[in-house]
């Protein structure tokens, strides 16, 4: 059992990996969360004993899962006072409940599989608890802890490096509670629009692909001009999903490779920026809570 699940970042795919398109997702290594035994009279303690015996139940409503998960052990730990001490911000697409997902299934999986895509497809049914549908990508990542490209054809472990030294990244605190589950709804009746359908399977997917190919193969100047582009399609695609007070962010011409993206589901949380300039873009990003990775 690992000693903690670090958070994640889905760099590019948050919608587009729906479509079986590429997603691109690294650990994020400032957040993560812990088992513990220790200090279970404390508030914040008690309530993530409850809120763990809440999933338990859940669980054990599902006969797959509860064939997967040694579920009488989980529930006689939690009766022990078994918690999970997290640090990573609720609400935020960072992956609070995929750690958790990732956590209970590394401690208490009956028999674990290496095979990816399955264990994508059972953090997938435990994390409906939290957002209504999930397609298990947090958790994965959570779990497997290294930086990974993901396709309809598997995934592929990247090396902890392999982002260019000259292309940096940072969160960008929009200061907004973001809730999972209506966006996803509201993508998903989009997506019984035909047109809708048909454009942003034609004109959106692709520049997700692209900025992954890009930012892996170390193009920069193609990179920041995808990302451009993307940005524009996330404010056409994606509004709902981007607060009103960062959309300058979004629409705004640069003098110097600068651009951001929706992180998570989006709504609210984190945004993403990507630059070549840092102390360009901290001037930029001077009225937001920002930190760097």
């Amino acid at each position: 059992m690992k000693e903690r699940y670090n958070s994640k970042v889905i760099l590019f795919g948050e919608y587009s990996m729906i479509f079986d398109s590429t997603a691109l997702m690294i650990p994020l290594k400032r957040f993560f969360a812990q088992w513990r035994f220790t200090d279970r009279d404390k508030p914040e303690s008690i309530a993530s004993n409850r809120s763990l015996q809440k999933f338990l139940a859940y669980l054990a409503q599902s006969e797959e899962l509860d064939n997967v998960l040694d579920l009488p052990r989980f529930r006689t730990d939690l009766e022990r006072g078994l918690h999970l001490d997290s640090n990573v911000p609720s609400s935020y697409g960072l992956g609070s409940s995929g750690t958790l997902v990732a956590a209970v299934y590394d401690a208490y999986a009956c028999q674990k599989t290496d095979d990816m895509m399955n264990l994508k497809r059972l953090f997938g049914l435990m994390e409906s608890y939290f957002h209504g549908s999930s397609s298990g990508i947090d958790p994965l990542q959570c779990y497997l802890g290294s930086p990974f490209k993901i396709t309809s054809d598997g995934v592929q472990l990247l090396v902890d490096d392999f982002l260019r030294k000259d292309i940096r990244i940072c969160l960008i605190d929009t200061k907004v509670k973001s809730k999972t589950g209506p966006l996803v709804e509201y993508f998903k009746r989009q997506r019984e629009e035909k047109s809708y359908l048909s454009a942003f399977q034609s004109e959106y997917v692709p520049l997700v692909a692209q900025c992954i190919e890009t930012m892996i193969s170390g193009d920069t100047d193609a990179f920041f001009e995808v990302l451009g582009r993307l940005s524009q399609k996330q404010m056409e695609f994606l509004r709902p999903m981007i607060t009103d007070n960062t959309t300058n962010l979004f629409t705004a011409r640069h003098d110097f490779h600068f651009g951001v993206k929706i992180s998570g589901s989006g709504g609210g949380g984190y945004l993403l920026g990507f630059t070549d300039d840092q102390e360009q873009a901290e001037k930029l990003l001077s009225g937001f809570d920002v930190f760097w990775f």
